[in-house]
């Protein structure tokens, strides 16, 4: 899969099928829109494209910093490319290309610059200067630049549509089995490996603390979770605490991982941790020790659980 920056760098060599979104989480809905958007474009000889923006288009115009999203643009790209896509532009979004209208949009982007062949959009997809453009006038303009327009119906939007939000109402309550089920994979998070205070180790768990570089990354609810990674070629599971380590009195967020059978140095390392199953919410024990027998609990758990689904 080709990855292109703007959509004015994009060098068009033959027609294309373009879909446009967010594609946050690339949920089973938006894999079943790629999917017939790539064979549709393969069966015709043309390139199958999808348009995406960054930052969020509501970053931009609503200054909604509290913006959380199911994947960093880099994860969402990694997804996408699963698909079979042919190239996934990545177009700066802008409060000046935001005042592009309708018509501005379609014949200087999706002809001009895409060679649009067809167009998938969702149902009541609006686009262009205050979001003036809808499913009438991109059907009056398909006919003006002859290209074909196929608006997904309202019900399926609804069916596969398990919607991002439901997703993201599903990671913060913990229920990160109908969270899996929805996105059709392993909701996982991307970090760097960074020094923490290593009392994880002092106390027969030491831990990977994991630094995510992205502030509109969405992370799921605080608890204890089973997780598996990728170290070295090899997949290691293992257990993963988020939250503030109140035993320990503990104030900023964490979100540390014990590996089990896995002792090497992980400092400095980019890691993905796969959520696989919500074990318990975080607690604030009475003692160091009580802490200690927990954990073990929580190591048994986790261990019946690999055994019994891998």
């Amino acid at each position: 899969m080709e990855i292109i920056h703007s959509v004015f760098d994009y060098k068009p060599t033959q027609k294309t099928f373009v879909t446009i979104g967010t594609f946050d989480g690339v949920h089973i809905g938006h894999q079943k829109i790629i999917e017939n958007l790539v064979a549709e474009a393969k069966e015709k000889g043309h390139k199958s494209v999808v348009l995406t923006f960054f930052p969020h288009p509501r970053m931009v115009l609503q200054k909604d910093v509290s913006i959380e999203l199911i994947n960093s643009i880099d994860e969402r790209a990694k997804l996408l490319e699963k698909t079979g896509l042919d190239c996934l532009i990545i177009h700066p979004f802008s409060k000046e290309f935001s005042r592009l209208t309708a018509l501005d949009f379609v014949r200087d982007v999706l002809v001009n610059q895409l060679n649009i062949s067809k167009l998938v959009i969702g149902y009541d997809h609006h686009f262009g200067k205050n979001r003036e453009g809808n499913i009438t006038q991109l059907t009056e303009y398909s006919h003006l630049y002859n290209f074909t327009v196929e608006e997904i119906p309202a019900q399926d939007i609804d069916s596969v549509s398990v919607s991002s939000t439901k997703i993201r109402k599903a990671l913060a309550s913990g229920n990160l089995k109908t969270a899996n089920k929805y996105l059709g994979h392993n909701f996982s998070i991307f970090g760097k490996v960074v020094n923490g205070k290593q009392l994880g180790g002092k106390i027969g768990f030491p831990t990977a603390n994991i630094s995510v570089a992205e502030n509109y990354k969405l992370i799921p609810k605080t608890g204890v979770y089973v997780v598996k990674s990728l170290l070295d070629n090899k997949i290691v599971f293992g257990m993963m605490n988020i939250g503030t380590r109140p035993t320990v009195n503990g104030i900023h967020q964490t979100i540390e991982v014990h590996f089990f059978d896995f002792n090497q140095d992980l400092y400095g390392k980019n890691l993905t941790i796969e959520l696989l199953y919500f074990l318990r919410d975080e607690q604030k024990f009475d003692s160091v020790e009580t802490l200690i027998l927990q954990l073990k609990k929580d190591e048994e758990t986790s261990l019946l659980y690999i055994k019994d689904n891998f």
